[in-house]
């Protein structure tokens, strides 16, 4: 299967790819003072979050409860292509930010009821649990396909996209997990879209992928564990803390 079965101009087969920022605040450390070199009081330190931060009840309830990784999306706004990706990890009942990137969504923003061809990035919980590329695998824990043919991107397809999918990683939002990342199965029909990817960033948004720099790609799938039950939590701010 040609790459143009996959990302957003994969015809028939899949639609997807094509400021304020998350702010958590990492704790004061007390710093030593005075002659005396006795430590000064500082503020107190702040727990990291029992939760990840902005996001709301209503998706943390469909956040597995194994999960220990989850990559967070912050749209912008719901009509925005801007939004940060940050990866935050739990360690014992806490989750900590362990790196953020700039990201782009789909060009159209988000929507919570995703269709083919509506150019915006579905809101929602995703498990993540395959991975694939042109470029051989750089680590990953996911199970990672290299295939040159089945990800190089259409020929006429403009340049600043040749590397769209060097790296990628399915989100699994209507495919079937277990399968590598250009399965053209959709459960739920083909009018609800697929082929919704995290690929390398092309510097504008996509057709509801979401896009990062490659240095992120790389950290990212040497990164995600499938033992700790990494999952995407997307969508513009608005919903994800509804």
């Amino acid at each position: 299967m040609a790459a143009g079965a996959a990302c957003g101009f994969f015809l028939t087969a899949l639609a997807a790819c094509g400021g304020e920022r998350a702010e958590v605040r990492h704790a004061d450390v007390p710093r030593p003072g005075g002659p005396s070199g006795t430590a000064r009081p500082g503020p107190s330190v702040r727990p990291a979050p029992a939760r990840v931060p902005g996001i709301g009840e209503r998706l943390w309830q469909q956040v597995p409860v194994g999960t220990r990784q989850v990559v967070a999306v912050y749209g912008e706004h719901e009509d925005s292509p801007d939004s940060t990706l940050v990866l935050y990890e739990k360690r014992g009942s806490a989750w900590q930010l362990v790196r953020s990137w700039p990201a782009h969504n789909g060009k159209r923003g988000w929507t919570t009821n995703h269709s083919e061809g509506d150019e915006r990035s579905p809101v929602g919980v995703f498990t993540l649990s395959d991975a694939g590329g042109i470029l051989d695998d750089p680590g990953s824990m996911l199970p990672y396909t290299q295939d040159e043919e089945a990800f190089q991107t259409p020929y006429y397809w403009d340049e600043a996209h040749w590397h769209d999918f060097d790296y990628v990683i399915a989100i699994d939002y209507n495919r079937l997990p277990g399968t590598r990342p250009d399965d053209p199965t959709r459960p739920l029909g083909q009018k609800k879209g697929g082929g919704i990817w995290l690929h390398l960033d092309h510097g504008d948004g996509t057709l509801g992928c979401v896009s990062v720099p490659e240095s992120a790609m790389e950290y990212l799938l040497r990164r995600l564990d499938p033992e700790d039950t990494p999952v995407m939590v997307m969508g513009d701010r608005a919903n994800l803390r509804a």
